[in-house]
């Protein structure tokens, strides 16, 4: 055997680093330039109306064109990939969308680099919309999408019962389905059922709408309270008696959506994009003119939403770092927002978007919206979220069904969130 100097011997071995990493960066500095073309993973955005944005940044910016990848359409598989890119320091992704509760488990794992404040314009957005994307006091992610759930329903089928206003408490959607239902056989209530995100949404919103909290304000868990378990009773009665279709238990966002379009709901819980898909008059929405929407409903009065929203941070490892924080920077912009919510209804991060006028008469919702912001509560904000989300799921779910007892469920999921709380 020859004999090398410990020299060449570490040469050899950075030399061998070098050529094993491949195409993934280290997360820890950019190329030299930190510019060039980008990738942003998205979400598959139902409207099309992203591409004028896409657009607008590609033809000023020809040499650093940003390239559209989208994730699953199911909020827990987008997160999947996300973190399988992420743990392996996969260059693939430059630009990542987050839902709004992924970002102290981004931001602790460094697998999305802090933001300079003093570079953003942070005061112009909505102050909810801003601590999405913030972590022990840093800015890890630009607050791009908003919002809240909303009550969607048939406002001629209330018209026709005698009603002249969307129900406030769970007692009147329960008897405003019944005087619908002497004339006409449709499905009263359906949110997002399914055992994915959208189900943890769902089961806060009925929580928190029943007073009680998920976590309390030191972050314990607290589902094993009285009004934890009236929420969840609501919704597992619902299953029983025929207030929640059957189907719904499958529902996610899009079928649920889509449903209702087609006639199949009184009401709907969803978000703001609902809105312009529903209000289409080419023949796709059967309840076009015909629906409006309204804070959702509580046990005892006014319900509470869960804040929602998709924030925008640049990979740790991607190569063109600078160029995916000046297109964030873009994105969220007041003219690119603008651009992006005429097209598709989604509620914007930033607060000059609900007294647009321009905004207001193409989304005459967002008021209805802002004010649901207002007052939204966020779902659990803890590192280890993927797996108390995946808690929550399993025993909601469980209830739902029926396998379990609302009341055994919650004492259940109160015992496995503690250790993932702590």
């Amino acid at each position: 055997m020859t004999y090398l100097p410990p020299k060449r011997w570490a040469a050899i071995g950075a030399a061998l680093v070098l050529a094993l990493s491949g195409g993934c960066s280290s997360g820890s500095s950019p190329e030299p330039s930190g510019r060039g073309p980008i990738t942003w993973a998205m979400f598959k955005e139902p409207t099309g109306a992203l591409t004028k944005v896409i657009d607008g940044w590609n033809r000023a910016h020809p040499r650093e064109k940003v390239r559209l990848v989208e994730l699953p359409e199911a909020a827990d598989a987008q997160r999947q990939q996300l973190v399988q890119n992420a743990q392996i320091k996969s260059d693939a992704f430059d630009v990542v969308t987050l839902d709004a509760v992924w970002t102290a488990e981004f931001a602790a794992n460094r697998w999305v680099g802090a933001i300079d404040t003093s570079h953003q314009e942070t005061g112009n957005f909505l102050a909810p919309s801003l601590r999405t994307g913030q972590y022990r006091g840093r800015l890890y992610a630009l607050p791009w999408l908003t919002g809240a759930g909303l009550l969607y329903y048939r406002t001629d089928l209330l018209k026709k019962a005698g009603i002249t206003k969307p129900p406030v408490t769970w007692a009147e959607l329960t008897a405003d389905c019944a005087a619908v239902h002497k004339f006409q056989n449709i499905g009263c209530y359906a949110g997002q059922f399914d055992k994915y995100e959208g189900l943890t949404v769902n089961f806060t919103e009925a929580v928190t709408s029943a007073g009680g909290h998920v976590v309390d304000a030191e972050g314990r868990p607290a589902v094993g309270s009285p009004e934890a378990r009236s929420g969840l009773e609501f919704l597992a009665d619902g299953f029983k008696n025929g207030l929640i279709p059957r189907a719904a238990i499958g529902y996610q966002e899009e079928n649920g959506r889509r449903d209702f379009e087609a006639g199949k709901l009184l009401f709907h819980r969803n978000w703001g994009y609902v809105y312009s898909l529903a209000g289409k008059s080419d023949g796709t929405s059967k309840v076009a003119g015909r629906f409006d929407v309204a804070p959702l409903p509580g046990m005892n009065g006014p319900g509470t939403s869960t804040l929602g929203g998709n924030n925008l941070a640049v990979s740790a490892f991607s190569k063109h770092k600078k160029t995916a924080l000046d297109f964030i920077t873009y994105a969220t912009g007041a003219e690119a927002e603008k651009t992006f919510g005429l097209g598709s209804a989604y509620p914007m991060s930033r607060t000059a978007m609900y007294s647009d006028v321009d905004l207001l008469k193409a989304q005459p919702y967002l008021p209805t919206m802002l004010k649901s912001i207002q007052g939204a509560q966020p779902r659990p904000q803890v590192i280890r979220y993927g797996d108390v989300t995946a808690a929550i799921q399993e025993a909601a779910y469980a209830a739902l069904h029926g396998d379990k007892a609302p009341r055994q469920a919650l004492i259940e999921l109160q015992a496995r969130l503690g250790p993932l709380t702590g």
